[in-house]
């Protein structure tokens, strides 16, 4: 088989239809302006959420005041952790695997 590389590329004879739907509807469209026009209203809550998370990126993600509140409560000896809150922690924990 051989192939000639002098010749120009052709359009496929479903491209010239497609062609010819775009201009049809182009022309259609122009001629009918004003009814049918589809419209959209944005809000402003993309601007809200942008600057919700601009301010969470800010906290820091330990928080160090209570970090130290338990740390100062376990030396002393005034962490009393409730045996349910401990046993549905390490159950939760069994379940889900390790992070």
């Amino acid at each position: 088989m051989r192939i000639d590389l002098t010749q120009g590329s052709q359009p496929a004879p479903e491209t010239n239809r497609a062609n010819a739907r775009n201009e049809s509807a182009t022309n259609n469209a122009s001629a009918t302006s004003g009814l049918g026009e589809d419209q959209a209203q944005l809000s402003g809550a993309h601007a809200q959420v942008q600057a919700l998370a601009a301010q969470a990126a800010q906290l820091p993600e330990v928080r160090e005041e209570r970090v130290q509140a338990l740390r100062q409560a376990v030396e002393g000896r005034h962490y009393r952790p409730s045996p349910e809150k401990v046993a549905g922690a390490m159950f939760a924990h069994m379940i889900s695997g390790p992070a």
